[in-house]
This record gives structure tokens, sequence and C-alpha cells, in this order.
């Protein structure tokens, strides 16, 4: 079974991650489309994975320039498995022969630029030496990008294309002896390429080039005529032995295409294998480029099934602050099997963590360095998020009802080492029902080998000693009058970026008998609601408080 479906991905942000890996080769696109995740039992191959890339961001730290280098190469490069696959069984066009010689020239220049970096470069990026191959199609060695069946492929070839040339010589001495004496004998003027064009107005002209035997109307429109030297015999005879040597040429210029395709065809499975190893690098420099960029780190990969996280990120919402010159506030975790609970407003951050809890061991299960200060993860064997407005209304489902569809299809699929993420599930139901729904299911997921984490508004579902309550810090810490005579003048766009800048989004544990903090309140009376109502909502917590 997979590990997780296309929505959870998306949801996640991995999608958006993946997306802007910038592989640059057609063979690192293929190696990034390729990706799956690491399965719980295969931790010393993730390790590896791992490994090789941090190896890769040292080499991308320490060798930026050779690095560059080696990226304006990749530039260049096309997809030649195809060619490469034709040359096994049939013969190369002089276009194919072009191209493996490009690939060829591309392939030595990355080695040689490899070679010259210091440091040991790791054995999956070394490519396999074939410059026997590529001396067999550059035989003059000058290692120039532009290929020719060369006189050096064939002596019979050369012989052929020499008394080629010979012939046509002799054809242009020939015509030119002529063409002397007609422009001599008639007083006219021929181009060098023995035509003489004559204007149709000029009718004494047309009938004088017309009367002179030793020309022939070539072609003409409605205002010239142009006329060329006749051939005589010795000419007729010197085209037909160049007509034939063309044949001999062609026949010959096909038995060196098959000749270098087979030479090809014998190197076909080091061209595939050193393509393969050319799409590694490239992958591995665009994962290595992209977690410098973003300040990820390696992950420390463990048997247990845990998710602990120091400083945590969700990139794609860390993005969007960034352009709008924001910062984002990390948030720290730590997760094991049993069900993990989150309490706090709106706007407090909750569905942000539950995304970056997953963002974080999903990119780490695929072999990726991850957004925060430290990591510690266990590979899961399924990952789902269950967030936001699922409302299918092309099948006639409420959002609750379609909730409720998921939340089946989760529970069906989970299975030991499952992570599940499920954000304020049953809001879209009455508030009695909605708590009676969360608090059972929070009770049944804390006796499965899960770690479920679950947001909610709903005080008192995380009482069972084996559920842990966690709150998000919020508001609790913040200068209210402050935060009053900033929100004061401001328009309603500008007081909800004010608020978000007072709010701290990190979470900690709380105990059971801990109250807990009602930033929802706040908020809205901050955000102008009647004082009134504001007064009275307190007092009816107050009283369901005390009735509890």
């Amino acid at each position: 079974m997979r590990l997780s479906n296309q929505k959870t991905r998306n949801e996640l942000g991995f999608n958006y991650v993946i997306n802007n890996i910038n592989v640059i080769t057609p063979y690192g696109k293929k190696r990034l489309k390729s990706i799956s995740p690491f399965e719980p039992g295969e931790e010393d191959s993730l390790l590896s994975e791992l490994s090789l890339l941090e190896k890769t961001l040292d080499l991308v730290n320490k060798e930026s320039n050779k690095i560059d280098l080696l990226l304006e190469i990749f530039m260049e490069i096309k997809d030649n498995s195809y060619t490469i696959k034709r040359s096994e069984d049939s013969v190369l066009t002089v276009v194919e022969l072009y191209e493996i010689k490009t690939l060829l020239l591309q392939m030595k220049a990355i080695k040689d630029l490899l070679d010259q970096i210091s440091e040991q470069i790791p054995e999956e990026f070394v490519l396999h030496d074939l410059t026997d191959l590529l001396d067999v199609l550059d035989p003059a060695r000058q290692r120039i990008n532009t290929f020719y069946l060369y006189d050096e492929f064939s002596e019979r070839l050369k012989l052929l294309r020499q008394h080629k040339r010979e012939k046509e010589l002799a054809i242009k001495k020939i015509k030119r002896d002529l063409k002397r004496k007609v422009e001599s004998t008639y007083n006219i003027s021929m181009t060098p390429k023995f035509e003489y064009v004559v204007s149709k107005s000029e009718k004494e002209l047309m009938e004088k080039a017309s009367s002179i035997a030793e020309l022939t109307l070539a072609e003409e429109d409605y205002t010239s005529a142009t006329f060329t030297l006749k051939n005589d015999a010795q000419v007729f005879e010197l085209q037909k032995d160049i007509e034939e040597l063309n044949l001999q040429i062609e026949e010959e210029e096909l038995s060196v295409r098959e000749s270098l395709s087979k030479k090809i065809g014998e190197k076909r499975e080091l061209l595939d294998i050193n393509c393969t190893i050319i799409g590694e690098l490239d992958f591995n420099i665009a994962k290595a480029l992209y977690a410098k960029e973003h300040n990820c780190t390696k992950p420390e990969i463990t048997k247990e099934h845990v998710i602990i996280i120091q400083d945590g990120r969700q990139l794609e919402l860390e993005d969007i602050l960034d352009k709008k010159g924001k910062e984002y506030c990390p948030v720290s975790i730590e997760l094991y099997d049993g069900v993990a609970c989150i309490t706090g407003a709106n706007m407090g951050g909750k569905t942000v963590t539950l995304k970056m809890v997953g963002l974080c061991a999903m990119l780490a299960q695929y072999g990726f360095f991850v957004p925060c200060r430290s990591a510690k993860i266990g590979l899961s064997s399924y990952m789902h998020i269950l967030i936001g407005d699922t409302q299918n209304i092309q099948r006639g489902l409420s959002s609750f009802g379609s909730e409720m569809e998921e939340l089946k299809e989760i529970l069906d699929r989970s299975k030991t080492r499952s992570l599940l993420l499920i954000d304020e599930i049953a809001s879209g139901t009455n508030p009695v029902e909605g708590f009676a729904l969360t608090k059972s299911l929070v009770k049944y997921l804390s006796t499965k080998p899960y770690i479920s984490l679950i947001t909610t508004h709903y005080d008192n579902v995380a009482e069972l000693d084996n559920v842990r309550n966690m709150q998000v810090r919020g508001l609790a810490d913040a200068d209210f009058d402050r935060l009053a005579r900033e929100i004061r003048y401001a328009n309603r766009l500008e007081r909800i970026d004010i608020i978000s800048k007072y709010m701290d989004y990190r979470v900690y544990e709380v105990k059971k008998e801990k109250k807990i903090p009602k930033d929802a309140l706040n908020i809205a009376k901050m955000l102008g609601i009647y004082q009134e109502i504001i007064e009275q909502a307190k007092k009816y917590m107050e009283d369901r408080e005390y009735e509890e």
C-alpha cells in the first residue's frame, strides 16, 4: 500500500517542495519523477540516501564555482535514451551520431570537472570512461561539438570523395573555358554560375541569346529569362561518372554509419549507466541547493516510531511570508505512538503545525533534508491528513458527510506505524455531537499503534491518561494594551496582520487540570465584536465550567 495519497501530499506541501526542486537534465527529471518513500525496515537504505545528499551539500558549499560550471553543462544535455536504445539493432542517422558525440563530449566535460574537485567524489557520481568511444566518433581528436562522416572513417570513402571532387573540377574547367569563348564570341557577360540573364523587354537581346548555339533556356518569369551553358558530351560523361560515384559514396557512408552504430551499441549499457549517474548527480545537487536555500537539515532516522522536531517550519507558508517580508515562527513538538491533541483559537497556527509535522516526516521518508533545526524521525507505514472543507457538491455530500467518508477511509487503511493528522474533526455538525464524536475518536485512536495528532476547539477531549494535551501559546504572553493601541486605527486587513504579529504559534504540553486559555474571545473583542456579546459569552463559559 502506498504511503499517502495525492491530497495528503498536496495539503502537507510535499508536492510544493518537489515542484521547486530544480533538476535540469532530462535524466535528473526522470530521477525526481521516480522518487518513492522508504518503508519501515529500510532505515539503512534511507541513511545511505541521506548520507549521499550530505556529501553533495558539502560539495555545493566547498566547490560552488565548479558546481556552477557543472550546472551549465547540465543545461545543454538532451534526452538521448531512444537513440542509445536504437543503436543496439539499427543504423543511426548522421544527426543521431552527432547527438551521441555531443553526449560523449558532455560526459567527458562532467568527468573532467569532477576530477578537478579536491574532495573525494562519492562513487555514485563517478562516470565510466568512454573516451575510446568518443575517439571513434571524433577520429581527428578535435573535441569540437560538430559531426560529419569524416574521410578518416574510411579510406574508400576518402578516395571516392576525392574522385568526385576531381570530376567536379574538370566540369568547372570545361565550363569556364566555354564561358570565356561565348563571352568573347558574342560580346556578352555571364555570371560566375555560367548564367546569362536577359530582360524580356529587350527583344533584340532575347533574340540574340536564343540564337547562341552554346546556350539553352534554363528558366524564365514574366520579367526575365535565364540562359545557361549547354553541356557537351564530355560534361555529360563526367556527370554520369559523378552520379555513379554518389551512389558508391552513399553506400560507403551507410557502411560507416553501420559500423559506428554497432560500436555505440556495444557501449549502450555503459552509456545508459552514465546517463543514470548524471541524473543522480543532477537530482542530488538540486536537493542540496534547495536544502541550502531553505536552511534544511539532515534528519536523524530511528527505528522507533517517533517524530521529534525542533524549530520546524512549513516551507510553503514560509515562502509566502517571506515574500510579504514577514517572519515564520518555528514550532517544536515531540510525538510518539498515541494521541496528542492541540487546542487553541483560530489564527493560532494549529493547522500549520499539523502540516509542518507531516511535511517534515514525509520529506525525511523520501530522502530529503527537513526544514527544522533538528529532527528525529521514525518511518511510517501510512500517512494521512484530514483537513479543511472536503465537500463534494457533485456527489451531493455535505462537508460533514464527506469528512466522515474520508475518516472511514483513514481508519480502514491505518495500520501499525501510521501517522494520522486530523484537523478540527466534526466541526461541521452541532457542538454537542461534534464534541462527543471527537472525544470518542480520541479514545479509539489512543489504543492504536499510530501517531495521531488532532487539533480541536473542544475542551476536555484529551482528559484520558494516555492522551497528551498541547496548547498553542497564542496571545497568552501578548501585551494587550500595546496591541489595542496598534489595532485601534487600523483597517480590517491590517488588524488581522497586527494580531498575527503578536501571536505565538509555538505549542506546549499542558496538564489536565490547567485551565486552557480562551484566545477566541480576545481576538473577537479586538476585531470589534460588541462588549455586550463578549461579556455574555464569558458568562456562558463560566456557567458551563461550573456545571462540569
